[in-house]
Protein backbone atom coordinates (compact mmCIF):
# COMPACT_ATOMS: atom_id res chain seq x y z
CA UNK A 1 0.00 0.00 0.00
CA UNK A 2 1.67 2.96 -1.03
CA UNK A 3 1.33 5.84 1.43
CA UNK A 4 2.61 9.62 1.16
CA UNK A 5 2.72 11.79 4.69
CA UNK A 6 3.21 15.19 4.83
CA UNK A 7 4.79 17.16 7.73
CA UNK A 8 6.44 20.67 8.43
CA UNK A 9 3.32 22.54 7.95
CA UNK A 10 2.22 25.13 10.77
CA UNK A 11 2.36 28.77 11.38
CA UNK A 12 4.87 31.44 10.10
CA UNK A 13 4.88 35.21 9.92
CA UNK A 14 4.95 36.77 6.44
CA UNK A 15 8.84 36.53 5.15
CA UNK A 16 9.37 33.62 6.83
CA UNK A 17 10.08 30.02 5.94
CA UNK A 18 9.05 26.85 6.34
CA UNK A 19 9.90 23.40 5.49
CA UNK A 20 7.02 20.87 4.23
CA UNK A 21 8.41 17.13 4.16
CA UNK A 22 6.65 14.11 1.76
CA UNK A 23 7.72 10.41 3.44
CA UNK A 24 6.54 8.20 1.33
CA UNK A 25 6.19 4.02 1.61
CA UNK A 26 4.98 1.01 -0.29
CA UNK A 27 6.54 1.28 -3.70
CA UNK A 28 9.85 2.39 -5.13
CA UNK A 29 10.37 6.25 -4.63
CA UNK A 30 13.14 6.64 -7.17
CA UNK A 31 10.21 5.80 -9.54
CA UNK A 32 7.75 8.29 -9.04
CA UNK A 33 7.88 12.19 -9.95
CA UNK A 34 6.81 13.86 -6.86
CA UNK A 35 4.52 17.10 -6.91
CA UNK A 36 3.28 19.41 -4.44
CA UNK A 37 0.09 21.46 -4.92
CA UNK A 38 -1.76 23.36 -2.69
CA UNK A 39 -5.76 24.62 -1.95
CA UNK A 40 -6.83 27.65 0.17
CA UNK A 41 -10.04 28.13 1.65
CA UNK A 42 -12.66 28.94 -1.14
CA UNK A 43 -10.38 28.62 -4.18
CA UNK A 44 -9.50 24.90 -6.37
CA UNK A 45 -6.23 23.44 -5.82
CA UNK A 46 -2.97 24.40 -7.39
CA UNK A 47 0.04 23.26 -8.59
CA UNK A 48 2.90 24.27 -6.38
CA UNK A 49 6.39 22.34 -7.92
CA UNK A 50 6.97 19.37 -9.57
CA UNK A 51 9.96 17.27 -9.45
CA UNK A 52 11.21 14.73 -11.51
CA UNK A 53 12.55 11.17 -10.19
CA UNK A 54 16.49 11.42 -10.78
CA UNK A 55 15.52 15.23 -9.31
CA UNK A 56 17.73 16.94 -12.36
CA UNK A 57 13.83 18.87 -13.61
CA UNK A 58 12.45 21.19 -11.57
CA UNK A 59 9.03 23.34 -12.35
CA UNK A 60 7.02 25.46 -10.26
CA UNK A 61 4.50 27.72 -10.75
CA UNK A 62 5.04 31.93 -11.53
CA UNK A 63 3.67 31.99 -8.24
CA UNK A 64 6.21 30.63 -6.17
CA UNK A 65 9.13 30.49 -7.99
CA UNK A 66 12.20 32.14 -6.88
CA UNK A 67 10.58 31.26 -3.56
CA UNK A 68 10.45 27.83 -3.36
CA UNK A 69 12.57 24.62 -3.51
CA UNK A 70 11.43 21.36 -4.42
CA UNK A 71 14.01 18.60 -3.43
CA UNK A 72 14.05 14.30 -3.10
CA UNK A 73 16.31 12.15 -1.16
CA UNK A 74 15.56 9.54 -3.22
CA UNK A 75 17.70 6.92 -0.29
CA UNK A 76 15.64 8.19 2.40
CA UNK A 77 12.42 8.32 0.12
CA UNK A 78 11.58 11.66 0.81
CA UNK A 79 10.16 14.89 -0.91
CA UNK A 80 10.80 18.40 0.72
CA UNK A 81 9.75 21.78 -0.40
CA UNK A 82 11.74 24.63 0.84
CA UNK A 83 9.05 28.20 1.57
CA UNK A 84 11.07 31.27 1.62
CA UNK A 85 9.67 34.65 1.90
CA UNK A 86 6.54 33.40 2.97
CA UNK A 87 3.27 35.66 2.06
CA UNK A 88 -0.19 35.40 3.69
CA UNK A 89 -1.30 34.48 -0.47
CA UNK A 90 0.40 30.93 0.38
CA UNK A 91 -1.69 30.48 2.95
CA UNK A 92 -3.58 26.82 2.08
CA UNK A 93 -3.28 23.10 3.08
CA UNK A 94 0.00 21.89 1.21
CA UNK A 95 -0.77 18.33 -0.55
CA UNK A 96 2.44 16.00 -1.60
CA UNK A 97 1.76 14.01 -5.08
CA UNK A 98 3.38 11.13 -6.73
CA UNK A 99 3.42 10.18 -10.20
CA UNK A 100 4.27 6.86 -11.39
CA UNK A 101 6.68 7.59 -14.02
CA UNK A 102 6.62 6.37 -17.48
CA UNK A 103 8.47 8.49 -19.42
CA UNK A 104 10.15 12.39 -19.25
CA UNK A 105 7.41 14.45 -18.73
CA UNK A 106 6.80 16.02 -15.05
CA UNK A 107 3.18 16.59 -15.20
CA UNK A 108 2.04 20.06 -13.56
CA UNK A 109 -1.73 18.49 -13.33
CA UNK A 110 -3.67 17.23 -10.70
CA UNK A 111 -5.02 14.35 -12.85
CA UNK A 112 -1.47 12.88 -13.67
CA UNK A 113 -0.75 12.24 -10.04
CA UNK A 114 -1.75 8.45 -8.66
CA UNK A 115 -1.19 9.36 -4.85
CA UNK A 116 -1.97 11.72 -2.34
CA UNK A 117 -1.46 13.21 1.23
CA UNK A 118 -3.32 13.62 3.65
CA UNK A 119 -2.29 17.54 3.62
CA UNK A 120 -0.49 19.71 6.13
CA UNK A 121 -1.99 23.35 6.85
CA UNK A 122 0.48 26.26 6.27
CA UNK A 123 -0.52 29.51 7.75
CA UNK A 124 1.24 32.69 6.91
CA UNK A 125 0.19 35.90 8.64
CA UNK A 126 0.82 39.39 8.22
Amino acid sequence: QVQLEESGGGLAQAGGSLRLSCAASGITFSSLNMGWFRQAPGKEREFVAALSRSGDKQYYSDSVKGRFTISRDNEQSVAYLQMNTLDPEDTAVYYCAAEKSTGSIVPDHEAFYDYWGQGTQVTVSS
